[in-house]
């Protein structure tokens, strides 16, 4: 039995909530290359996907009856139908518990920015309420709901670098995966991921990337090769202003750059902190119509 209803509410003043506390972070694809097209429509990928330390902070505690959703930082998804009212509703459903739940998101990650944000907040929903309630739910179980939520929901219960395939959703850890720093450009631009994967010309590969990855944990100097992301051509095809970033972060010392899942963000990928920091500090001068963060990677 799901909750009876559903509160939502911007930037309240709100007590200090009890509770538990998680951690959603964004995610970054260094390799994005389309695989197939399935009869339903969804298309088949290969991605390697690493965690960043940008995230989102959710606050969950218990209610006797119905769900309260609020939203702090910036702006909320829009609608009810958000995932992560879907993923408490879901979550309620599944383990018939007949209470209810306040969860509170400070969202620092942008929306619709391909960086996994909305994902990555439905994961940490699923299971901090699963925590709180002495894990009625088993991994597998929490599985389940993340995949039928999302294709990038069940990264983001991991946390850590994998190889993704299938729509997303079949996911080989990356063992001793090297430590890089990012520096993302966020425009103020909200790209939806369903127009993006529409709008590709569909070339499909048969790209070795095991072989790839092996490589690319062997030297730095493999990380320009390894770099693509079959959806990027779509995105700044719509928006040129976003090649100048691009160049930008490799006139600045990244390794390489990229657009990260369909964008609009796109990130410079370097080999130490001091680099990155300083590059965000200039890009951070430059650029004023969206967001400058310099992360690094999890795992």
């Amino acid at each position: 039995m799901t909750p009876t209803s559903v509160t939502e509410k911007s930037n309240p003043c709100f007590p200090n909530q009890t509770g538990i506390e998680i951690l959603a972070p964004a995610k970054l694809n260094l390799l994005l290359k389309i695989t197939g097209q399935r009869t339903d429509g969804y298309h088949e990928l290969v991605s390697i996907v690493v965690p960043v330390d940008l995230y989102d902070r959710l606050t969950i505690g218990k209610l006797e009856k119905g769900l309260e959703v609020y939203w702090r930082g910036r702006e909320q998804p829009k609608g009810k139908n958000n995932l992560v009212n879907r993923a408490a509703a879901s979550f309620f459903e599944k383990t018939g518990i007949r209470k209810g739940a306040k969860i509170t998101v400070m969202k620092k990650i942008p929306v619709a920015s391909g960086l996994g944000g909305g994902s990555s907040d439905a994961a940490a929903t699923l299971k901090g309420l699963n925590q709180l309630w002495g894990n009625p739910l088993s991994s597998g179980d929490i599985e389940e709901l993340a995949l039928a939520l999302g294709a990038d929901v069940p990264f983001f219960l991991l946390q850590g670098p994998c190889i993704a395939r299938g729509v997303g959703e079949i996911l080989q850890p990356i063992k001793d995966f090297p430590l890089f720093w990012y520096v993302i450009v966020s425009p103020n631009l909200a790209v939806s991921t369903a127009w993006a994967y529409k709008r590709v010309r569909l070339k499909l590969t048969s790209r070795d990337i095991q072989g790839n990855m092996e490589s690319l944990e062997k030297a730095i100097s493999s990380i320009p090769d390894i770099l693509s992301n079959d959806l990027e051509s779509v995105t700044l095809g719509k928006y040129p202003f976003l090649y100048s970033i691009k160049a930008s972060l490799v006139k600045l010392g990244a390794i390489g750059a990229l657009m990260t899942g369909s964008g609009p963000s796109l990130f410079g990928l370097f080999d130490s902190a001091q680099k990155a920091r300083e590059a965000g500090r200039i890009l951070a001068r430059q650029w004023r119509e969206g967001d400058v963060f310099v992360v690094k990677g999890l795992g």
